[in-house]
């Protein structure tokens, strides 16, 4: 005999009558709570404001909690802070919508966040949080070797150590755009670059050229990017040139001998003539290291070297 099926609307009649039986005694169940949307992730700077939202139908009789998964810390239940923090804080909407507000975010509440229904197996779903702190150099750096000063030929090693999150790279590059020289091998080689990589900078067999100001440089993806200056400072022996080895001019008119001093540390200038003795003339010593001696030629008393 072929068995006949009774539909209304498409639905088999039995299921019908079922679904009138179970509304008449009352036994129909209550639809379980589901989460609407995910939890989301967060990237958050230190010190700004976050918050993870969420969306749950058909709570009914069931709590929301917060819970942050890897300490096993409740936050809060529904609306009910357990978690002694005031940074943290909890709302409703009075229908669907729980949120967790965390306010100036630290380091410490990095982790994942769950949002637990307390069902029978409970329900849940979780959210990352990753705060990230801009770069900061140490303050206790110092430079070894001479604290940034050597003799010409000497080393000098720069040190520059920082701190952020993720953890920032340290760059170096000189103030004015030279490039910085590193010479290895005795000096036998020499390499010239534009920025060097590292929290320690190197500077071997120094010479008078590599004086001046280096900037160490820490970035990490989180603004803003911080520098140090660090001033390098070579001493060496004096070096003079002149520009005009012979300086003729007629008896009654002025005359200006001149010469090019170049030391580190600055040089005590003096002028003698060929004799030793020491010329006290008037002179004077110009920002560029041109030493100028003056003196009126009214008399050939003056025709010396110099």
């Amino acid at each position: 005999m072929r068995r006949v099926k009774y539909l209304i609307s498409g639905i088999p009649i039995w299921q019908v009558y079922a679904v009138i039986f179970r509304f008449v005694t009352g036994q129909i169940p209550e639809p379980e709570p589901e989460f609407l949307a995910p939890l989301e992730n967060h990237t958050v700077t230190q010190g700004r404001d976050v918050c993870f939202t969420c969306v749950v139908k058909h709570l009914g009789p069931y709590k929301v909690a917060w819970i942050k998964s890897d300490t096993k810390a409740i936050l809060a239940i529904h609306t009910h802070m357990v978690a002694q923090n005031p940074r943290l804080s909890v709302t409703h909407n009075g229908h669907d919508t729980w949120k967790l507000h965390v306010s100036n975010v630290q380091k410490n509440d990095s982790g994942t966040y769950m949002c637990q229904i307390n069902t029978d197996p409970m329900r849940s779903q979780m959210g990352n949080l990753e705060v990230v702190i801009s770069p900061d150099i140490l303050p206790d750096n110092e430079s070894t070797e001479g604290a940034g000063m050597a003799v010409e030929g000497g080393a000098i090693r720069l040190k520059c150590k920082a701190t952020g999150v993720p953890e920032p790279t340290v760059l170096w590059r000189r103030e004015d755009g030279n490039s910085i020289i590193l010479r290895l091998d005795g000096g036998r080689e020499r390499k010239a670059m534009r920025s060097f990589d590292g929290e320690m900078l190197t500077l071997m067999n120094v010479q008078r050229t590599d004086m001046g100001a280096y900037l160490c440089i820490a970035s990490n993806g989180v603004p803003p990017s911080v520098s140090k200056r660090f001033n390098v400072i070579v001493h060496f022996h004096p070096l003079i040139r002149v520009s005009n080895q012979l300086v003729a001019a007629p008896i009654t008119s002025d005359v200006h001998v001149q010469c090019y001093v170049e030391a580190s540390p600055k040089a005590m200038n003096h002028w003698m003539r060929d004799n030793g003795k020491h010329f006290s003339q008037e002179s004077s010593l110009t920002d560029m290291g041109s030493y100028i001696l003056y003196y009126p030629a009214q008399s050939d008393t003056y025709i010396s070297n110099y």
